[in-house]
C-alpha cells in the first residue's frame, strides 16, 4: 500500500515493500545498539545479531529455492555460522544492507508468469511454487524482523532502564 514500484508486476512489488519496510525498521530498531548490545541475550533469548544474520542468510536461501536452484555448500556453512558469537555492527549491517540490495534485484528477475511453477526446498525437497516462495520470503522477513524488534524492547528496558 505504499504506491510505489508501480513499474513491477504485483507479487513482486509486495515483496519488495516488505523489504523496503524491514530494512526501514531495522534500521530504526537497531540504530542505537552497540556491538555488545547486538550480540546480548537477555532472558535467554536470540541476540538481535542472529536475527540480522538469519533475515540476510535466509533471503539468499529462499531466493535460490525460487530461482529453482538448490543451496551450494558455502550457503550451507553460512547456514550453519548463524549463531556465532562476536559479529560487529558493521559487519551485521554491512551483509543485512547487500542482501537486502541483492534480493530486490534477484525478486525483480523472477518471471511473474511462472508463480504457478513447481519449487521444491530443503533437504526434504517439500514442494511449493514460485509464487508460494515469494509469499514466504515476505512473510519470513517481517517475522524475523518483528522478533528484533521484540528483542531490542526487552534489550533496552534489561539493559538501560
Amino acid at each position: 500500500m505504499r504506491g510505489t514500484l508501480a513499474d513491477v508486476p504485483t507479487v513482486q512489488r509486495a515483496v519488495l515493500h516488505a523489504l523496503e519496510l524491514a530494512r526501514e525498521d531495522l534500521t530504526r530498531w537497531c540504530g542505537t545498539l552497540t556491538d555488545q548490545e547486538l550480540n546480548a541475550t537477555p532472558f535467554g533469548i536470540a541476540p538481535v545479531a542472529f536475527q540480522l544474520r538469519h533475515i540476510a542468510r535466509s533471503l539468499d536461501r529462499l531466493l535460490t529455492y525460487a530461482e529453482g536452484k538448490q543451496l551450494s555448500a558455502e550457503q550451507l556453512s553460512t547456514l550453519r555460522a548463524e549463531s556465532d558469537p562476536g559479529a560487529t555492527r558493521g559487519e551485521l549491517f554491512a551483509e543485512l544492507g547487500s542482501a537486502l540490495d541483492c534480493a530486490a534485484t534477484r525478486v525483480r528477475a523472477l518471471d511473474p508468469l511462472h508463480l504457478e511453477q513447481m519449487r521444491l526446498v530443503g533437504r526434504k525437497q517439500s514442494p511449493t511454487t514460485l509464487g508460494g516462495l515469494l509469499v514466504h520470503i515476505a512473510d519470513h522477513t517481517q517475522r524475523h524482523v518483528g522478533e528484533v524488534i521484540i528483542s531490542v524492547k526487552i534489550l533496552v528496558a534489561q539493559i538501560r532502564p
